[in-house]
């Protein structure tokens, strides 16, 4: 069971312990995170899951669909290490991957 950190913008932690095959995205859902929303249930579709994943962790995670990155275009505050929570499945590789949260997801 993978235990995922998330960092919010001002800086307040949440450490949790997500399932196999969760994506991060219903693993904040299911734990209470803050700054995630999730507006359209994990269908890639919306991009109020984004998240900043810490550097160490990107060659982990492969590179973003054609879909995700069409999505993370449209935010204001893209950068490289912008991904969908969505998009991120979670299994034994990804036990201790952290993240920061957007200041707002719109």
């Amino acid at each position: 069971m993978p235990r995922i950190t998330f960092r919010t913008h001002d800086g307040e932690f949440f450490i949790v312990d997500a399932p196999d095959g969760t994506s991060l995205m219903q693993a904040a859902i299911d734990n209470g995170v803050p700054g995630i929303l999730g507006d359209c249930g994990g269908g890639c579709s919306c991009a109020t899951c984004h998240v900043f994943v810490a550097e160490e962790w990107e060659p982990r995670l492969g590179a973003p669909s054609a879909s995700e990155r069409a999505l993370l275009t449209g935010r204001e505050d893209l950068a490289p290490n912008s991904r969908l929570g969505c998009q991120i499945v979670l299994g034994p590789g990804l036990d201790g991957l952290a993240v920061l949260l957007p200041e707002s997801q719109y």
